[in-house]
């Protein structure tokens, strides 16, 4: 995927951060997204009305406090995510996640574009079970109206600790969106987004 001068920076934060207390009528709920390329997914959600505290970052592995270069070697069993907070009031979770899957393959294991491993795998992490199954019914939806040509193999999985990536890796897109990788592959989902979800866009 993506190389850069900077891969030997510390991690930014080497404490997993504190999932949301999830109570009654709070307006702001957590969810964590994997989609590939997290460059890709946080370009995208930054961009959507009533979302808030985009991060990149990983999830969903066996080793504490992974580092960028230890997540790229696929064993330890983390996905590239993007953690983020959305107002309920504004955004839906069926809406959030009918962006993610309109924005990326849901179909490919491990995979997206030329991006392969299990760290760029099609997840999404869960804080209740609620939010468990509004992205089951969703899923099982868009399989029986054949939105897709193959399965679906989003992996659908209760949180674990999510770690902040390296600072390098925040608002990449926005940072070096002229990259040869920004221009190529993350550029075209950004318009994707633009052009499918005009309605969600940020004001």
């Amino acid at each position: 995927m993506h190389t850069s001068s900077a891969e030997n920076i510390p991690a930014y934060n080497e404490t997993p951060i504190p999932k949301l207390p999830n109570q009654e009528g709070v307006l702001w709920k957590r969810i964590t997204l994997g989609a590939g390329c997290f460059w890709c997914v946080e370009a995208i959600f930054d961009q959507v009305e009533g979302i808030r505290n985009v991060h990149s970052g990983y999830m969903g592995g066996t080793l504490r406090n992974p580092t960028y270069k230890e997540v790229c070697t696929g064993r330890t069993g983390h996905a590239e995510v993007v953690d983020l907070e959305y107002r309920s009031d504004i955004i839906s979770l069926r809406h959030v996640l009918e962006i993610f899957f309109g924005t990326h393959d849901p179909t490919t294991l491990n995979r997206q574009g030329a991006d392969v491993g299990t760290q760029y795998r099609s997840a999404i992490f869960f804080y209740d079970d609620e939010q468990k199954r509004i992205a089951i019914t969703l899923i099982q939806s868009l399989q029986t109206e054949k939105v897709f040509k193959d399965p679906i193999v989003t992996e659908v999985s209760p949180a674990s600790d999510f770690y902040i990536a390296e600072n390098y890796h925040q608002e990449y897109f926005k940072l070096h969106g002229e990259e040869p990788y920004c221009r190529m592959v993350v550029r075209p989902k950004v318009e994707k987004f633009q052009k499918r979800f005009v309605q969600f866009r940020r004001k």
